[in-house]
């Protein structure tokens, strides 16, 4: 069971991505070694990422965002019938309804919830170090040169596990990236290939932070791009649909998506962020510039430089407010040896 699974995984990210080759058992990828990805600018023993950029002073001029005393929340509902990518699932149970009681003369009864799913990779998610790696001729090498097998095992991935990232958190400048805007309205659609405008370059953001009239993008931000497909699991609408309109919507949100192109990762890493983040499946677009390097921002952004990434959010509140500065809190759960997180962001702004 546990082999089929990873196989419907294998085959979905190659199918998302628009990629129909393989790779032999002898082929590799040494970018990590050639490159000297590892160790990290905050040494080998680091195990946080670029979450360690955040200082008191970044901290403090992000506080000073706040200047009308509004908040919203950036996380989705998480249900059993939401989009999921590949063969993943959220199944929660009440056993017994109710758990237990009743207890004493007052009579007092409780519930509790049994859940079965893949904790940080489902919903609005965090990709923590142990999510994203690659196949290398030394093994399977993820962020600041561990190998999977000497960190990880079954029962959670060690040096890489996410409650790492988990006691920094994140508390930094939020910046929207408005792309409907920048396109002229309307939902991107899922790109077909190099130079579509589904892609978002280095150039796009540029033009979005000078259209917006926010300072560049700079040291220790979280960056979230708005692209509307997140639309087609609009969190205020979506319980009023049946399960045909559902079942469609799920397709249409799985079939790919537009988002930041290799160039806007690049750019983004050199501007020395914190965190990636969008009202999508993946952040970055999928298929992306290069066919043959599906996920390539996930690869570097992630397992090269500890650059995070937060997935199906919902943007819309700061959309409507175009709140295109805010302050960002958040923090994954302190999941021991989990590959992400899920969790509620909060904006304040």
């Amino acid at each position: 069971m546990k082999l089929l699974k990873t196989l419907k995984y294998a085959a979905a990210i190659a199918m998302t991505a628009g990629f129909a080759g393989t790779l032999s058992a002898q082929e590799a990828n040494d970018a990590p070694f050639k490159e000297s990805w590892a160790p990290s600018e905050w040494g080998a023993g680091d195990k946080a990422g670029a979450v360690n950029r955040t200082t008191p002073e970044i901290v403090l001029k992000a506080v000073g965002l706040v200047k009308q005393g509004k908040t919203a929340t950036l996380g989705k509902i998480y249900a059993g019938d939401a989009p999921a990518f590949g063969s993943r699932g959220w199944r929660l149970t009440i056993p017994g309804k109710p758990t237990g009681g009743p207890f004493g003369k007052h009579m007092l009864m409780y519930n509790d919830d049994y859940l079965a799913t893949e904790i940080g990779q489902i919903g609005t998610q965090f990709d923590g170090p142990g999510h994203i790696g690659v196949k290398t001729s030394q093994g399977m090498y993820f962020y600041n040169g561990r190998m999977l097998g000497k960190t990880a095992s079954a029962y959670g991935m060690g040096d890489l596990g996410v409650e790492h990232v988990a006691h920094k958190g994140f508390v930094c400048r939020g910046v929207l990236l408005d792309a409907v805007a920048l396109r002229g309205g309307g939902d991107l659609a899922i790109p077909k290939g190099k130079g579509d405008p589904g892609i978002i370059t280095d150039a796009d953001i540029k033009e979005m932070v000078k259209r917006q009239g926010i300072a560049p993008i700079g040291e220790g931000d979280c960056v979230f791009l708005h692209t509307g497909h997140g639309n087609i699991w609009h969190p205020k609408d979506w319980d009023k649909y049946d399960a045909a309109e559902k079942k469609k919507r799920v397709a249409a949100f799985n079939a790919g998506e537009p988002g930041f192109g290799i160039s806007a990762c690049n750019y983004m890493a050199e501007r020395k962020i914190i965190l990636t983040g969008a009202d999508t499946w993946a952040v970055e677009a999928v298929p992306g510039e290069n066919a043959d390097k599906p996920f390539e921002c996930h690869l570097q952004m992630q397992t090269r430089r500890g650059i995070w990434n937060l997935e199906n959010m919902d943007l819309t509140q700061l959309v409507e407010d175009k709140a295109y500065e805010f302050l960002f809190v958040w923090s994954p759960l302190k999941i021991k040896g989990g590959t992400g997180s899920p969790g509620n962001p909060v904006a304040l702004y």
